[in-house]
């Protein structure tokens, strides 16, 4: 017998339960969140956890690595597949780390990256002053047009004056599809690596709903959450063949894969999570299968419908709608700020994020707009016509934002409304 059992924690237990709950009685409406299926949630809780496993398959730091050798190739492969590429690193804890890797791998401190500002739609590893990416990097950042469209001739007359050695494209809060081609363009003028970040479009990338930057951009990298219904990590695709030579590697474009895999181990990280790993293997074989395409369909198909509903009833889209899974919504001439409408929608249980718009006004701790998306309630087999009731719900939460008895009725109606839709399983 062990002498020194395992104590279950049923305060942790509960609370977990409690979020599983929310989760379930309420419509999940940021769009890099998403609902992972029980195959993943499955390995995450298995005893892949216990195994340090340091370096990479047929090449590891530690005994004992056979069978977490095997999940990674597959893991790898699979990636490969999916995204049509010869290189993937699955090792990368998350999506900002796996930036920090490509960082890493293809600058040197000081050296200059153009990014979009996170005020118009960036992320913070994409050049933000207090982030890594502004701090150790010289970042300087561009913007929208006033209409909140990418201004790629701002773009271009940047690189020209800062001359980058890194270019950033893909974003967390711009509805449009992004021409990456012109970025590539833009790149080339300057000689600079173009980056694609589709965290957030990656499913609509895999369904054909968005244009692909593979073969474009010089590494893109995306995470397994949001759209592609994984866990927390992330892939790092580029093509080529990696080597691993003893001397230190010259940072040009046939060295890629080799400089993102030493970015990941020694550079940035320790052992890997295999039970991440297996959850993202988990993931991609879901996303392998013809069904992931009809869901990235339906994303983009529910995304379009909720917008064109919300604009009936008088909310200002900033560009005038979307192209992908996401909206941002300037809430002004709603009489409310971002931070307001959150609230109110979140006490009607309609979860949502306050967001800058372009030229916000407003403070990012209180802007003006609000973000949200089609993902997680596409997840749990919500198309157009429900798309329909969520736009009048979202309209009704916000002209009662001050009555909170009228809020907390609503979140009863919507919490029998999501009975018939349960989480997956």
């Amino acid at each position: 017998m062990n002498d020194f059992p395992f104590i279950a924690d049923e305060e942790i237990q509960e609370l977990a339960k409690k979020e599983a709950e929310r989760q379930a009685n309420g419509l999940e409406m940021i769009p890099s969140e998403n609902h992972t299926s029980e195959a993943v949630l499955n390995v995450l809780g298995s005893r892949l956890t216990d195994k340090y496993s340091e370096g990479y398959p047929g090449a590891r730091y530690y005994g004992g690595c056979e069978i977490v050798d095997q999940v990674e190739n597959i893991a790898i492969e699979r990636a490969k597949e999916l995204f049509g590429v010869t290189h993937a690193n699955v090792q990368a804890y998350s999506g900002s780390p796996a930036n920090q890797a490509v960082y890493f791998a293809l600058l040197e401190p000081g050296d200059t990256v153009l990014g979009m500002h996170l005020f118009y739609g960036g992320h913070m590893t994409h050049g933000l002053k207090v982030n890594f990416s502004g701090t150790l990097y010289n970042s300087v950042q561009y913007h929208t047009d006033k209409s909140g469209f990418i201004d790629y001739d701002e773009v271009a007359k940047m690189a020209r004056e800062h001359k980058p050695k890194l270019i950033v494209g893909g974003y967390t809060a711009y509805p449009r599809k992004v021409d990456w081609k012109k970025l590539r363009e833009i790149a080339d003028s300057v000689d600079a690596f173009l980056l694609a970040d589709i965290s957030h479009i990656s499913a609509l990338v895999v369904s054909g709903d968005h244009p692909s930057p593979v073969g474009i951009a010089d590494v893109v990298m995306t995470t397994t959450h949001k759209g592609m219904r994984g866990p927390r990590g992330a892939l790092i695709l580029c093509n080529g063949n990696p080597s691993t030579p003893l001397k230190k590697l010259e940072k040009t474009k046939e060295n890629i894969p080799s400089l993102i895999d030493r970015a990941i181990i020694p550079g940035l990280q320790g052992g890997p999570h295999n039970h991440q790993t297996a959850g993202i293997a988990v993931a991609l074989k879901q996303a392998l299968q013809p069904e992931f395409k009809e869901y990235g369909h339906q994303v983009a198909k529910n995304a379009k419908v909720l917008a064109d509903e919300l604009m009936k009833r008088g909310f200002e889209l900033v560009t005038g709608g979307t192209d992908t899974h996401l909206m941002v919504i300037d809430m002004n001439n709603k009489g409310l700020s971002g931070k307001e409408a959150e609230k109110a929608l979140g006490k009607a249980g309609i979860t949502v994020n306050k967001n800058t718009v372009p030229f916000d006004p407003r403070s990012p701790f209180d802007p003006s707009g609000i973000r949200l998306g089609t993902p997680a309630l596409t997840t749990r087999g919500m198309k157009e016509k429900e798309m329909v009731q969520v736009a009048a719900w979202i309209d009704e939460a916000v002209q009662h934002a001050d009555d909170d008895a009228h809020l907390k009725n609503m979140h009863k109606e919507i919490t029998k409304f999501t009975k018939d839709f349960p989480l997956p399983s």
